[in-house]
């Protein structure tokens, strides 16, 4: 995936660990232009590949990408159709490459509902990389944070239920290791293109102390250089995680 590490841009001197993106804007990059919807779809799939690269170059650990959601269902039939068809089709042609690259792919959503072919193509992106060292790669695809977190206190209900598990015990790492992100970190930096800022059901539990960006970058146009310039503003903030520094110890808030 990629020729070997490039240089960070002045004024960046690491990358956070856990980037997530919300990949938006392929319609409206593809309208602007008197295009077909699947069009920008289709420059969408680049730039994810081209993200990919560039994280890894950066020297980002975890880089999760929001690929399809719940609520996208609702989008027409043969949108939908197109979507899931990029998905295999990402699968099938880059599979190799990436784990060439050691590259570690996980796929975080609920699996209930899906074909079953596109499950199996799931499990074998996730078992071929599985050893893989390099970056990991998380592709949240029909995701939606409410219906995650629904999700672990089903899990955690059954285990109160059937004896196994104290519901008073019940803790924030409780709810956490039913979550599907378990065993990953919690992102650092949450970027979202198009110029929206709305964070659309995504990592609802684990963005709690992630720091956003909102770029009007359509996704189809996201490339090497809207990439530093949020990892760059990423490490303007001050994180204090509900903390406070020395210098501010006086005021009062909760940030």
């Amino acid at each position: 995936m990629s020729d070997g590490p490039r240089p960070l841009s002045p004024g960046i001197e690491s990358a956070p660990a856990h980037v997530a993106i919300i990949m938006d804007g392929n319609g409206r990059w593809a309208q602007m232009r008197g295009l077909p919807r699947q069009e920008g779809h289709r420059r969408g799939l680049e730039a994810l590949r081209r993200t990919v690269r560039n994280a890894g170059d950066l020297g980002i650990r975890v880089l999760t990408l929001y690929s399809f959601s719940t609520e996208n269902w609702r989008r027409p039939k043969a949108e939908v159709s197109f979507l899931l068809g990029l998905l295999r089709r990402f699968v099938e042609n880059d599979l190799a490459e990436l784990h060439e690259a050691g590259v570690r792919v996980r796929i975080i959503g609920s699996r209930a509902d899906l074909a079953p072919d596109l499950r199996l193509l799931i499990e074998r992106a996730e078992s071929m990389t599985a050893g893989n060292q390099g970056l990991t790669l998380v592709v949240a695809f029909n995701y939606g944070s409410r219906d995650e977190l629904a999700r672990a206190a089903r899990a955690l209900a059954a285990d109160a239920a059937a004896g196994r598990l104290d519901p008073q015990a019940i803790d924030e790492d409780m709810l956490a290791a039913r979550l599907d992100t378990v065993g990953l970190p919690e992102p650092d930096l949450v970027i979202r293109t198009s110029g929206e800022t709305r964070i659309s059901n995504f990592l609802l539990w684990q963005a709690a102390y992630a720091e956003f960006v909102f770029t009007p970058v359509l996704w189809p146009d996201f490339d090497r250089k809207a990439l530093d310039e949020a990892v760059a503003e990423f490490h303007r903030r001050e994180r204090r995680f509900g903390g406070v520094t020395e210098p501010t110890a006086c005021n009062v808030g909760v940030a």
